[in-house]
């Protein structure tokens, strides 16, 4: 049976969430296909993983049998994470734009699993597995936009999870999505709009790819 890690970070509820609203979408045609999966599902922004401490940080570097009591139970809950992202056939992660960037509940996250030696490094034990992430933002930040140059979701998520992790990565971009709450950007409604209906289509596409994918 196919497992799905889908990980959400919004701080807002679905029905004001473009990022939730999308990887609900992914989701519900994912579980389509999967009707006898498994879904491990995070939402950080609701119970938010510990943001790394020196001990969980040490400990990934030393023996277990030299690590204090301290660091036996941070490191215990970066492999509790690790694992989960280890026996996942598929990744799924909404990640709204706060700031230019991901939010930090996100990051905690990210830094949880990202362990040199195991899921980073020559041999990532993660390695090839497809990762979804729907890369929601207020504003457009595509290249030849004036902010191009504030992106710093897609960047960096294509860092950490392609080049450190080794994962498959596609990005869904629903952009513009303030666009209908602030009257200084009602002409571009109609861009969001159409951006919106892209993210769900692409939502829909991927993962019905995907379920064929894991499935062959």
């Amino acid at each position: 049976m196919a497992t799905l890690l889908h990980i959400d970070s919004s701080v807002f509820p679905a029905e004001e969430s473009a990022s939730r609203a999308v990887t609900e979408a992914f989701r519900k045609h994912w579980e389509e296909q999967h009707p006898q999966g498994t879904a491990v599902y995070h939402d950080l922004a609701a119970e938010p993983v510990p943001h790394i401490t020196a001990d969980a940080h040490l400990a990934g570097f030393v023996p277990a049998s030299a690590h204090t009591p301290g660091q036996a139970a941070a490191f215990a809950e970066r492999v509790r994470l690790i694992e989960e992202l280890e026996r996942a056939d598929a990744i799924l992660i909404g990640a709204p734009m706060y700031n230019y960037t991901i939010p930090s509940t996100l990051k905690a996250w990210l830094d949880n699993v990202i362990l040199m030696g195991r899921t980073a490094g020559e041999n990532p034990s993660a390695k090839g597995t497809p990762v979804t992430v729907v890369a929601s933002r207020g504003g457009s930040y595509a290249p030849g936009t004036p902010r191009e140059g504030y992106e710093y979701v897609q960047n960096y998520l294509r860092a950490v999870l392609a080049d450190a992790l080794g994962l498959d990565v596609e990005f869904i971009v629903p952009e513009l999505t303030m666009a209908t709450k602030n009257p200084a950007m009602a002409e571009l409604v109609p861009l969001y709009e159409a951006s919106r209906d892209r993210a769900f289509q692409a939502a829909a596409a991927r993962a019905r790819q995907l379920a064929e994918r894991v499935a062959a």
